[in-house]
């Protein structure tokens, strides 16, 4: 005991140090406050009757801050400054950035690489996308551990709950991700764009979501300069692994295929916070003006909807209503529509997808009435017994197909299988009894002509005595 004590001084179990090399891995730089919000997010609810914020924020960071200094001993993690609200911030070392990989299950260049400036400055546009993150997922607490807390507690506790689900989990997003326009993965050219986060979460309906947030710090001009590399980034080609050509982001992502033609670009979130000067409502309108040629649809007349072929679906919200709608709120404004929608109707096409699916019933309507009619057709054609007048079955209707010549010949084609039978049984009942008459008539002639035989030998014999 006392010699993982002094392996681990400050205490940490081997779970916790865990969590803070998941969230690390994903994020880069973190507090050990959105640690815990991440990972223990029923902390949240503890400790409540602590007198200041502060303290209570002391207590339920505790754990966490713990294990944070634990990697910081072994050479994982180190310090990356202060935020401009005076929080600690930590970064992982390549050593780190390795060990996380081993957590997440990722090869090292998914990982992605460190936001730039990354401890200095206050880390500010890194703690927008971890704060963005935590939006995004809506991390609910463990109820069961939070029971004995006071009322008020609970209550908010339950309420957090039974609040809409968010989208994905930690493992969902990457940071710093690379999107070379040319060179490799690893090594991206100059002229390259990183997305600030990637969303893969397809079992959310979301199977990909390129993310960039924005401090309104930037010109617009910038903001929307980034989407020219997306779509340099986009329209790229390679060849996979089967040999055929395609786009260069499909040989690292999973995404349904192009429908109908229409080969819609992967969709981008524009994340707004407005620390600082800018307004985020001008910049949205601003992005979305200088932006147009990239994201404005055609109007599909027949079926009532805009078309997005080949253009960039590039969707819009603020941090504030991102974390007071969540995903499943109206806090999205789709570039080119007049109105805000969850996430899932913003980045997508409903009236498309109404369309679609009218269409393809419609043809299922339609597929449907010509097996009927050509059922009601070949039913008029089926043949009829001679006989009884019973329709033919099918297998009687094939067997009569095949008397033309190969095959078996059927006896008797214009008769059902049954009056077949009976008319096969008499035909071979008549044949019997033609083969009995025809032996009868044999055997009398041979009795007459034996008879006919012995009387002539007694007249022979009397004329030679």
């Amino acid at each position: 005991m006392a010699g993982k004590r002094k392996e681990n001084e400050a205490g940490s179990s081997n779970d916790l140090r865990a969590d803070v090399l998941r969230v690390l891995g994903v994020l880069k730089v973190v507090t050990a406050d959105q640690i815990q919000r991440l990972s223990l997010p029923h902390l949240t609810y503890r400790h409540t009757l602590k007198p200041t914020p502060a303290k209570r924020k002391e207590a339920r960071t505790a754990s966490h801050r713990a294990a944070l200094n634990d990697l910081r001993r072994h050479g994982l993690v180190v310090d990356g400054g202060r935020t401009r609200g005076g929080e600690e911030t930590r970064l992982l070392t390549k050593d780190g950035l390795a060990a996380a990989a081993i957590e997440l299950d990722r090869e090292m260049e998914e990982m992605g690489g460190m936001p730039k400036s990354a401890g200095r400055f206050g880390a500010s546009h890194a703690m927008t996308v971890n704060e963005m993150v935590l939006a995004l997922i809506r991390p609910k607490p463990n109820l069961d551990k939070v029971m004995r807390e006071p009322a008020e507690a609970v209550a908010a506790a339950r309420a957090a709950v039974d609040a809409p689900d968010g989208i994905g989990t930690l493992a969902s997003y990457a940071t710093e991700v690379a999107l070379p326009v040319k060179g490799t993965w690893k090594n991206p050219a100059i002229g390259s764009v990183r997305a600030d986060l990637v969303l893969t979460a397809p079992q959310a309906g979301v199977p990909l979501l390129f993310i960039e947030v924005d401090n309104c710090t930037e010109e617009a001009a910038l903001v929307a300069a980034k989407f020219d590399k997306y779509l340099r980034f986009f329209l790229r080609k390679e060849k996979d692994t089967d040999g055929s050509e395609r786009p260069l982001w499909r040989t690292r992502w999973s995404a349904p295929a192009p429908e109908e033609y229409e080969r819609v670009h992967p969709p981008v979130l524009l994340v707004f916070h407005e620390a600082g000067q800018r307004s985020a409502k001008r910049q949205m309108v601003k992005v979305a003006n200088l932006t147009r040629h990239q994201w404005q649809g055609a109007w599909h007349e027949e079926g009532g909807h805009h078309s997005y072929d080949r253009r960039i679906p590039i969707v819009a919200t603020t941090l504030q209503e991102l974390r007071e709608h969540g995903p499943a709120g109206p806090a999205f404004w789709r570039f080119g529509r007049d109105h805000r929608q969850p996430l899932l109707d913003a980045i997508g096409n409903p009236r498309r997808d109404a369309y679609l699916a009218r269409r393809r019933q419609a043809a299922r309507e339609e597929e449907r009435r010509r097996g009927e009619q050509a059922a009601a057709e070949r039913e008029a054609r089926r043949p009829v017994c001679a006989d009884c007048g019973q329709k033919f079955t099918d297998d009687r209707w094939e067997a009569i197909g095949y008397s033309c010549g190969w095959g078996e010949r059927e006896s008797h084609p214009h008769l059902c299988e049954n009056c077949q039978a009976r008319a096969v049984a008499a035909e071979a009942r008549a044949e019997a009894d033609e083969r009995e008459r025809q032996e009868q008539e044999r055997l009398h002639q041979e009795a007459e002509e034996q008879a006919a035989a012995q009387k002539a030998g007694g007249w022979l014999s009397r004329f030679r005595s």
